[in-house]
């Protein structure tokens, strides 16, 4: 299914300046996302990443966030949103999934901590719509996020905005919007496994 064309006549439907909640990873995820956005949406940022295992990484990227929104200019200003930071969330629902690879069990249940948590936040400050810069990385499973939000969206009063941000270029333009911002691109996920992974594979490469 393409996500993308169903955002894409999602928002036809949609008037400008409607306020959306949009999870938010990290920078440079946000970036492009913004780019395509923030000129319809009256967008709230919302970073919530208990899966970020250390707290040094979970503040400089939410500090790289903060710096990029000062300096990216949208027609309809971005707020920022930060919500908790409690790593116990992540590691409680990767219980039994701990031996899972990467892009299996446990990352569907991390996307759907994320999601169900922006749902919920939109909810409650009555957000027209969600969605998420999640789908924007080539590792991230489009699918799985989509389904989760259609899940959410018969769930709680708020909608969910379809997406694949990756499509149209999406991952590329946010590697030249780094550049251009100077942007902490990590080379990781977030939490330990993902760390773990990104560690066997420069290993690996530089063993080759």
């Amino acid at each position: 299914m393409n996500f993308d064309a169903l955002m894409e006549e999602q928002i036809k439907n949609i008037p400008e300046g409607t306020p959306l909640l949009l999870h938010a990873c990290c920078a440079p995820c946000s970036s492009a996302v913004l780019e395509r956005l923030a000129n319809h949406f009256k967008i709230t940022v919302f970073y919530y990443n208990p899966n970020i295992s250390l707290n040094d990484e979970y503040e400089k990227r939410l500090n790289e966030l903060k710096k990029f929104l000062e300096e990216f200019k949208t027609k309809y200003q971005v707020s920022l949103l930060s919500g908790r930071y409690d790593p116990k969330e992540f590691f409680d629902i990767s219980k039994g999934l701990e031996n899972e690879p990467e892009r299996g069990k446990r990352c569907y249940s991390c996307y759907r901590l994320r999601l169900n948590e922006t749902a919920l936040v939109a909810e409650k400050l009555g957000f027209d719509y969600f969605t998420t810069t999640l789908s924007l990385s080539p590792h991230k499973n489009a699918k799985w996020i989509n389904e989760i939000g259609k899940d959410l969206n018969d769930i709680y009063s708020t909608n969910f905005l379809y997406c694949d941000f990756k499509k149209k270029n999406g991952y590329k333009r946010s590697i030249e919007l780094s550049r251009e911002y100077n942007l902490y691109r990590q080379d990781y996920c977030g939490c330990v496994y993902s760390k773990a992974e990104s560690i066997k594979r420069k290993i690996e490469k530089n063993n080759y």
